[in-house]
């Protein structure tokens, strides 16, 4: 089992800037994969951006040239830096981990932290 503890949502203005933080523990062994996703109430959950351990990253493109994905292997930890935050990115952010074990693919989700843009 992997556990994700997500931290860093809360209520920002639009052009604002906030930091997720996302932290594994647990059966860490194959993880490859480490991303976030974002959904809003009514809505599909979304890509917003994921990264590899080989550091190579993607993102939405409404998300692009805004926000930073980024990856501590040693704490397998992931953080997500948003900047110039708009009212449209109001969503609930979740981290998901890919792990690869015993030859078999395995997704865990994080609690989801709220992410609020509003004047």
């Amino acid at each position: 089992q992997v556990q994700l503890v997500e931290s860093g949502g809360g209520l920002v203005q639009p052009g604002g800037s906030l930091r997720l933080s996302c932290a594994a523990s647990g059966s860490i062994f194959g993880i490859n994969a480490m991303g976030w996703y974002r959904q809003a109430p009514g809505k599909q959950r979304e890509l917003v951006a994921t990264t590899t351990s080989g550091r190579t990253t993607n993102y939405a493109d409404s998300v692009k040239g805004r926000f930073t994905i980024s990856r501590d292997n040693a704490n397998n930890t992931v953080y997500l830096q948003m900047n110039n935050l708009k009212p449209e990115d109001t969503a609930v952010y979740s981290c998901n981990v890919r792990q690869y074990r015993f030859g078999s693919l395995y997704n865990y989700w994080g609690q989801g932290t709220q992410v609020t843009v509003s004047s």
